[in-house]
């Protein structure tokens, strides 16, 4: 056990968990990544990559304001599996961030990394939700980590500000919540473009985690790539570069479309 978390800590992340495969087996998410399990999956190493920075003021969400996670991610996860693979040369070990199977916030939860808010999200104790999720699953027998799944403090503050009253009873609403709005291509409709206004950003919504009361000792990211080259504040009609942003798989047109909405709220 101590051989094994030296060796994920020494991939440079911090905070780590373990999550038996069975605890999320029964809700594998469906994607194309679903064939690279290994077989004979045993165990889950869970960790977060915290990406709070005070970044002054911005008009995309948080997670956007930094530099691609999924590269970050693939730096610290690679080198993770790779250390693994060195000492457990007959076991398998395969990393995922985003594009995953696993139920991630669940498994993030199991393995003792925090609790799950009504918004969805994995609440830690350090670094509140402002944190990605990435995990490691192997063939390699494990002891598991944490307890049974917790909710937040559940004070519903999340609930009663959020703009388009997507969250209910512990359910995520996407028709109803600016941040999928927000990246849903095509015209949007009257009521979605003032729900994109209300939320104040032009790609995402924070809403929910800044008024979440676990949030508030919230700590900066520790990890130097999400620290630097931080997302100006975007205006419309600016040439924008999304290379190397968590959004650039969009396009330029999707958040060039939100930012109309302001513009033309700002000449009204």
């Amino acid at each position: 056990m101590e051989e094994i978390l030296r060796l994920l800590k020494n991939s440079g992340l911090r905070d780590w968990g373990i999550c038996s495969f069975d605890r999320v087996s029964g809700c594998l998410l469906e994607c194309r990544a679903k064939n690279r399990l290994p077989q004979n999956t045993q165990s889950i190493f869970v960790s977060v990559l915290p990406y709070f920075t005070q970044c002054g003021p911005h008009n995309v969400s948080r997670y956007a304001v930094c530099p691609d996670y999924h590269r970050v991610a693939e730096t610290y996860f690679s080198r993770a599996c790779e250390l693994l693979q060195k000492s457990f040369p007959e076991e398998s070990f395969v990393w995922f961030a985003d594009n995953s199977p696993i139920p991630e916030v669940r498994a993030a939860a199991a393995a003792g990394l925090g609790r799950v808010g009504e918004n969805g999200l994995l609440i830690t104790p350090q670094y509140g939700s402002w944190v990605f999720i990435g995990e490691i699953v192997s063939s390699l027998p494990a002891p598991v980590w944490g307890e049974e799944i917790k909710p937040c403090i559940q004070c519903g503050k999340c609930r009663k500000s959020c703009p388009g009253g997507a969250l209910d009873n512990g359910r995520v609403i996407v028709e109803q919540c600016a941040s999928h709005i927000s990246q849903k291509k095509g015209e949007l409709s009257q009521p979605q473009r003032n729900l994109v206004l209300k939320s104040g950003l032009a790609w995402g919504c924070d809403i929910c985690q800044e008024v979440c009361p676990m949030n508030r000792c919230a700590e900066e990211t520790y990890l130097p790539e999400l620290r630097q080259d931080l997302f100006p504040l975007l205006a419309p009609g600016q040439s924008l570069d999304l290379e190397n942003r968590a959004f650039h798989w969009r396009g330029p047109k999707v958040i060039e479309r939100n930012l109309s909405f302001f513009k033309t709220k700002s000449n009204n």
